[in-house]
């Protein structure tokens, strides 16, 4: 059956959740016979048909932003749905007549946020959103994309004021995740619940798209309070509108990891490893579940994550951290990825993996420095805090 597509407002909430996109630069092959790339979708795909139809129709009127904004979005989308990356470079290629303008038309400049933040150039896209919103204070896909790259940034009153704006703007339950979602990683934690769950109550009837990704943040939320029941609950509320949301089955397998169930990871994951950040999760969980395949899954993506430096990819500090740590035992090479990330950003995923390579290389000073920071943010989190013996 054919997923409905999701409301404009409801689309940007879910895309922002997606894990980032990679620079696409070319890369020359060695041979005449080697593979590059699979494609995603077969040439005679109906979906690869349309869009070779929308692409052929911009290259004929070059100058249509409606149509060159339409096929950025459809890209967008599409990306959030399988995971790969490569579709953020063909929205932004259908945008390139615009991009470098300093003031391209408005529809041109969020999109072109939303691309920067997805390649975490978060100075670009809080400057082309701060241009939009000054022109369009009332812009609500600014705003919630602007909360989310401050959030990420631990800029977290700027943050708030943004989600509040949106409170006359959308929705409640818009403006209600916005807000939750801030305060609860910077020492609301348990009065954040709470308010999401009962804006999740009072709107039943919102889009599955803006539900789902309400459900995903108040899980991670139950998560980082030490409530496993209710975090298990909501994750299956949520995945049973939308099943294959990448970000959402990332953030269900880590759960699962954390509860020592590999091998539901695994029946969940086995048609989804083209994802690098999904592959991981299962060779995680193969090793955890003891099979010895994990090896060859390690040695597959030690490859992958070699291939992504080539192309200049370093936006996924975070997994590669992980990948060190707990894949290929380097406690320093994952202790110094994850403080690279930490650089960039701030999320409780990059606390964590920040605080757990740190105990892992014995450095005591980054352990501090943890604690110093939990304190100044008041992030709550009892993975964090039992790895660096915080009350």
């Amino acid at each position: 059956m054919t997923r409905p597509r999701r409301t404009s407002l409801a689309c940007f909430a879910v895309c922002l959740l997606a894990a980032g996109a990679v620079h696409a630069v070319p890369r020359v092959p060695a041979h005449d016979d080697e593979v590059l790339e699979q494609l995603p979708y077969r040439a005679d795909d109906p979906v690869t048909v349309r869009l070779r139809a929308e692409r052929l129709r911009l290259a004929q009127e070059p100058g249509n932003v409606r149509l060159a904004v339409h096929l950025a979005r459809e890209y967008l989308e599409l990306g959030r749905e399988s995971g790969d990356p490569r579709y953020a470079g063909y929205a932004q290629a259908a945008l390139m007549r615009w991009w470098d303008l300093p003031a391209p038309p408005r529809e041109v400049l969020l999109l072109r946020a939303i691309l920067h933040q997805r390649v975490h150039e978060f100075t670009a896209a809080l400057s082309d959103l701060t241009a939009l919103i000054g022109a369009d204070p009332r812009n609500a896909q600014a705003l919630l994309t602007r909360a989310t790259v401050l959030t990420v940034q631990g800029s977290f009153a700027q943050a708030a004021a943004d989600c509040r704006a949106l409170t006359s703007l959308t929705e409640e339950l818009v403006a209600s995740t916005c807000l939750s979602a801030v305060a609860a990683v910077s020492g609301d934690l348990a009065g954040s619940r709470e308010r999401l769950r009962a804006a999740l109550e009072a709107n039943r009837s919102s889009d599955p798209g803006l539900r789902e990704w309400a459900l995903t943040t108040l899980a991670e939320m139950a998560e980082r309070a030490g409530d496993a029941p209710s975090a298990e609950a909501l994750f299956r509320a949520a995945l049973a509108l939308d099943p294959a949301d990448p970000y959402l089955l990332a953030a269900w397998s880590d759960f699962l990891l954390e509860q020592r169930r590999p091998r539901e990871v695994l029946a969940l994951l086995e048609s989804t490893r083209r994802s690098d950040a999904l592959f991981l999760r299962y060779a995680l969980a193969e090793k955890a579940a003891g099979l010895a395949s994990w090896r060859a899954s390690a040695a597959e993506l030690g490859g992958r994550i070699d291939a992504s430096r080539l192309r200049g990819d370093r936006v996924h500090l975070r997994e590669e951290a992980r990948y060190a740590l707990l894949l290929g035992g380097d406690a320093r090479a994952a202790f110094a990825l994850a403080r690279e990330n930490w650089d960039v950003q701030k999320e409780p995923a990059d606390v964590l993996i920040l605080t757990a390579s740190a105990a892992a290389a014995g450095d005591a000073a980054a352990l501090e420095a943890v604690r110093d920071w939990l304190a100044q943010s008041r992030l709550e989190d009892v993975r964090v805090r039992a790895l660096v013996g915080a009350p």
